[in-house]
């Protein structure tokens, strides 16, 4: 990772100083070993602040959707899954592609940041559970890539042994797992804000009239605002994990939107969000030999 951090490096001064793009998006040096944080640059001067490690976790393109109102043009380093999150905003006319510069990196996993909380830095530390089971480490979209590309995984749907469990298990039982999770919930909505599938520029959530949601912290509450989030990224999910990694209670977030994408598999057949353009989401259109058994 070394080496790719001297590309990115390299790149991003070559970037700045020829005017090519006025800001660059990467990572830099957090105050925890384990926590990276993003940063923009936009003097060439700065880009020795570049990092490139094992907990490079943070999706920098959400950032995008703001930022590309202002600037000029802007490059930004993306893995894999940070590649399909620039797909689903650009089929959702949320980006305008000639004012992006997607600078591609290869990703062989990354490590487990909640487990890093217990370890000293050098010690052994486990892949994350969403990089053990990525399909598309490469990105699927980029105008340079730093390294050499790697074969595409087979695509082979994983569900998690939360997801596997649940099912064997009752309606009743079922309620009262997530009845425990949400009741968790402080609403800070930190899942929303660092998904790139919520991207309306007004949430429903944030809107005073009408008020579809109560200022009141409370289960009935906190279980409208997840499911109806839930609902919203269902079938647009890239499986980025974000929203997981965010969360400060550590809701299993992803155990509902991989379970949605299961559902939406069998239903509407294959399925794999942001890896191609063209593709529309399965709830973003229909067709008229559609499944209605729900009628």
């Amino acid at each position: 990772m070394k080496e790719i951090q001297a590309k990115m490096r390299i790149l991003a001064q070559e970037l700045l100083a020829s005017g090519q793009v006025t800001l660059v998006i990467g990572w830099q040096k957090g105050r925890l070993w384990y926590k990276p944080s993003p940063v923009f640059i936009r003097e060439a001067a700065d880009t020795e602040k570049l990092v490139f490690d094992e907990f490079c976790h943070n999706n920098l393109v959400k950032y995008l959707i703001d930022l590309t109102l202002d600037e000029t043009k802007i490059a930004v380093f993306v893995k894999g899954c940070d590649s399909r999150a620039v797909l689903r905003l650009l089929q959702d006319n949320c980006l305008d592609r000639e004012k992006i510069y997607l600078i591609g990196i290869p990703c062989q996993g990354l490590l487990d940041p909640v487990q890093a909380r217990d370890k000293k830095q050098g010690e052994e530390i486990k892949v994350a559970a969403k990089c053990e089971i990525c399909q598309f480490p490469e990105p699927v979209i980029c105008d340079l890539f730093l390294g050499e590309k790697a074969e595409r995984r087979d695509i082979v749907h994983c569900a998690e042994d939360i997801i596997t469990k649940l099912e064997m298990t009752s309606a009743d039982e079922r309620y009262q797992f997530w009845s425990e999770q949400f009741s968790k919930c402080i609403r800070c909505y930190a899942c929303r804000n660092i998904c790139p599938a919520c991207n309306c520029r007004e949430c429903i959530f944030d809107q005073a009239v009408p008020e579809w949601l109560g200022k009141a912290n409370n289960l009935c509450e906190n279980q409208f605002m997840q499911l109806t989030r839930a609902m919203h990224v269902a079938g647009r999910c890239i499986e980025c994990g974000e929203c997981e990694r965010a969360c400060p209670m550590n809701i299993p977030l992803m155990a509902i939107n991989k379970k949605l994408a299961k559902d939406i598999r069998e239903l509407f057949g294959d399925n794999a969000p942001g890896t191609e353009l063209e593709q529309k989401p399965p709830l973003g259109h229909f067709k008229l030999n559609d499944p209605e058994k729900f009628l």
